[in-house]
């Protein structure tokens, strides 16, 4: 299985919770992307968000060269992971039910970018029935600061002061030259996540989650954002948390971050089931 090149993991609810949750329906599988440098234990408690409704689900994080090497020199890496993530749902035979994704920071939006993309143009994947998607602190642009702030976290106390200040520096410099001052040449080669979903967005419901006060995604590009899907007709729901910090408001809010999560997966499961809305999701995926 070409899934197996990737480390996931999948969890499946018991029958009985599943029956009692979605009533003879094919229950959703939800998949988790994770943040850069997100260990598994944390995002797996995002994950009993949805398993203890009755939901498989499917977690990912992507390694961190193709988040902050890959992606900054324009090479395409992610693409073929996403191809492996959703691979995963015919190898499991679950390619048949309502699919859900919950995005991470722009580690997890960079590879839903390619999931997205992948859904547009590939007819290996047509028949699958995405139904909404979770957001929490992304998608940010251009943003060097909030960058290194985030390379920063993932890098830790344990690398040695010269090795991270070498990393840092040469970071910032290859993303000032090729995703800011470069970037109007450079985007034809290679577009980032940013624009691309932004340009081409899918048509399932988003909620995106946020907060003023982080200080790694600017709370105005994921405004910015939501104004520019919506105005291309994809239905947006959001909450500013207000002042929890990046990818901290499960942490900080987790009784309304749960309900928020689970009360927008029915929402989305529910208007899924209308005509109208199979036929807005054909015409976008043009």
């Amino acid at each position: 299985m070409a899934a197996d090149e990737i480390d996931y993991n999948i969890v499946f609810p018991d029958a009985s919770t599943s029956e009692r949750h979605w009533q003879g329906t094919k229950e959703p599988v939800v998949i988790l992307l994770g943040w850069a440098g997100c260990k598994d234990k944390h995002l797996s408690k995002y994950s009993s968000i949805y398993n203890d409704k009755g939901c498989v689900t499917i977690r990912y994080t992507a390694p961190l060269k193709t988040v902050f090497i890959s992606e900054t020199f324009g090479y395409k890496e992610l693409s073929s992971t996403a191809l492996k993530l959703l691979e995963i749902l015919y190898d499991y035979e679950v390619e048949n039910s309502p699919v859900f994704f919950h995005v991470f920071s722009n580690g997890g939006f960079m590879l839903y970018r390619y999931v997205v993309e992948l859904l547009h143009s590939d007819k290996q994947f047509s028949s699958l029935r995405v139904v909404g998607a979770v957001v929490d602190s992304a998608p940010g642009s251009g943003n060097i600061r909030g960058a290194l702030r985030a390379l920063t976290a993932t890098l830790g106390p344990r690398i040695s002061p010269l090795l991270k200040y070498i990393l840092l520096t040469l970071f910032a410099v290859s993303v000032f030259l090729l995703r800011i001052v470069l970037y109007p040449v450079t985007k034809f080669i290679h577009r980032n996540h940013y624009d691309a979903v932004g340009e081409r967005p899918p048509a399932w419901p988003h909620l995106l989650l946020y907060s003023a006060a982080d200080q790694v995604i600017r709370h105005r590009d994921i405004e910015l954002f939501m104004e520019t899907v919506t105005q291309k007709g994809v239905p947006v729901h959001s909450w500013d948390f207000a002042s929890s910090a990046h990818v901290c408001h499960f942490r900080d809010f987790p009784e309304q971050y749960t309900r928020r999560c689970r009360d927008f997966l029915a929402a989305c499961m529910k208007d899924s089931e209308g005509p109208e809305v199979q036929k807005r999701h054909h015409v976008q995926s043009q």
